[in-house]
């Protein structure tokens, strides 16, 4: 079966969001939900609830202030394959609404295939103020105090050690009396490392997918698995116009610029960092790709308009700079336009600094942007801004950190009366970052994801890959070992799950209950 992939950014990516980090979040595939009615294994094919029936556990809202009560987090689970003494496989799918995410709880994913290999149960739990799993019942800078690493991490904890899951037996395979594996891809990868080094032991095994494990203020690395592996020739157009924009800012060449953005139709856009900014936006779609993606996907649409002439393919040097100005631009007054901006006028699309937009002020939850900002803001950064100079870049160097945090302030006025720095040092510290080594962790990783850099297989950290703690690296993109169908299509994402599923069941042989 083929499918399409969705990320929740797919969902940004038609509304008006005047914010190029929230584009590039670090965010999980989208399966169909698969349609199948689901039997259980242990006792003789009787019939499961939905695998999209939400369940509620009432998790602590604060754990450093047990007085403060709880909240009703959600939940869902599948327990297919379960039998008596299996694993619990947990997974959160991390910063987003986790409706739509059920099909992790299937064999369409690597939890399942885990599940179905070593007769678990799977879990899907929704992180701390995302959806509808919220401690209050808004987004101010107050609530979101208890947003934090921390929090989310021992929300795992508390849920594994205090759940009783609503299947049979349910109420007897907490940590000790039962394994756990804990599973994330990109951020919920990250969770997962950081939670295996905050937590040791709690958790038996884990997998962890293009996990974002180290902080990064300044990830102007997330452009070079696109430029590297991206067609040549559109990598050199792209390259060309954004010299011509850097060098009209050097100069201060603000007629020269104005003509440039009116070349694209964005004439209108008022800051050269937002128009900056626009142009990544084209970028941004490769991390929509996955192994079974074809030439239809909108980067390669991209790609072709500039790069396809009369039914001619430019070399590698693509054909420069006057028909780069001339392709990418009609492309946005022709097609990309109207699928980033819809109906909205290009300032109030894609301009960040009019406050009053309710873009910036809007407090109701499940409001995933405002919440994922938050973090970003305070402890990850991962900016992703132009290259240090010297390096290739198809962004430009006028997107520098500065220009995010100035946006934390129009967010969180409250909480920011300055641009701030977000404390990614501490982040690393705390929580291991490059340097985790935790024994049952098994990453995966691909060559082709732009958050490789942030991930233990990032260029030139050469960790080694140990039968304690597994890496392996496909030829994929993000996350894109998750996903059962892209080991059908693609043999490299095929070995890595293959020996995730090993490592699996020789850990799992190994593991004894609590005396």
């Amino acid at each position: 079966m083929m499918w399409i992939v969705l990320l929740i950014l797919s969902g940004l990516a038609r509304a008006a969001i005047p914010n190029a980090m929230l584009r590039g979040r670090p965010s999980l595939p989208k399966l169909p939900v698969p349609e199948r009615s689901f039997t259980s294994s242990s006792s003789n094919g009787t019939a499961l609830p939905p695998i999209t029936t939400v369940y509620y556990f009432d998790q602590l809202i604060d754990h450093n202030n047990p007085k403060l009560g709880t909240f009703q987090q959600r939940y869902w689970m599948n327990w297919e394959f379960y039998e008596p003494g299996g694993p619990i496989i947990l997974m959160t799918p991390g910063e987003g609404n986790a409706d739509g995410f059920e099909a992790y709880t299937t064999n369409e994913t690597i939890n399942g295939l885990i599940a179905q290999q070593q007769n678990g149960a799977a879990v899907l739990i929704e992180h701390r103020f995302f959806g509808y799993s919220n401690p209050y019942d808004n987004l101010t800078s107050q609530s979101l105090a208890l947003l934090t690493i921390q929090q989310a991490i021992d929300d795992l904890e508390y849920f594994a050690n205090n759940v009783d899951l609503p299947m049979p037996g349910g109420d007897a395979v907490k940590p000790g009396q039962a394994p756990w594996i804990l599973i994330g891809g990109s951020y919920s990868g990250a969770l997962t490392s950081w939670t295996m080094v905050n937590k040791p032991g709690l958790f038996w095994a884990g997998y962890a997918s293009s996990a974002v494990v180290e902080a990064i203020t300044d990830f102007y690395a997330y452009f070079t698995p696109i430029r590297e592996y991206m067609p040549q020739n559109c990598s050199s157009d792209v390259q060309a116009v954004i010299a011509y924009l850097d060098g009209m800012f050097k100069v201060n060449d603000t007629a020269g610029i104005q003509t440039l953005k009116e070349a694209f139709g964005l004439g209108d856009v008022v800051h050269v960092t937002d128009f900056a900014s626009a142009l990544q936006y084209n970028l941004f779609d490769w991390q929509a790709l996955q192994p079974d993606v074809g030439p239809g996907a909108m980067f390669f649409e991209f790609c072709d308009a500039l790069e396809v002439k009369d039914g001619v393919s430019a070399g590698p040097q693509g054909w420069g700079l006057e028909n780069a100005i001339y392709s990418w631009g009609n492309f946005w007054n022709t097609t990309y336009y109207n699928y980033v901006c819809q109906d909205s006028d290009a300032e109030t699309c894609l301009g960040t600094y009019d406050t009053s937009q309710s873009y910036w002020s809007d407090v109701s939850v499940n409001n995933a942007q405002r919440s994922w900002f938050w973090m970003v803001c305070n402890q990850v950064g991962w900016y992703q801004v132009g290259p240090p100079e010297g390096q290739p870049a198809i962004v430009s160097r006028i997107l520098q950190p500065i220009n995010s945090e100035r946006q934390c302030v129009n967010m969180f006025p409250q909480a920011f009366a300055y641009p701030p720095q977000p404390t990614t040092q501490q982040t690393d510290e705390m929580y291991a970052g490059w340097n985790v080594n935790i024994p049952r962790l098994f990453f995966a990783n691909g060559l082709r994801d732009p958050w490789r850099g942030a991930t233990v297989s990032a260029d030139g950290l050469n960790k080694p890959n140990t039968t304690s703690m597994p890496i392996y690296e496909g030829d994929g993109f993000h996350t894109s070992d998750l996903i059962t169908e892209n080991g059908i299509v693609d043999p490299t994402i095929a070995a890595v799950q293959e020996a995730a599923l090993m490592y699996m069941h020789e850990w799992l042989s190994g593991w004894k209950p609590n005396a």
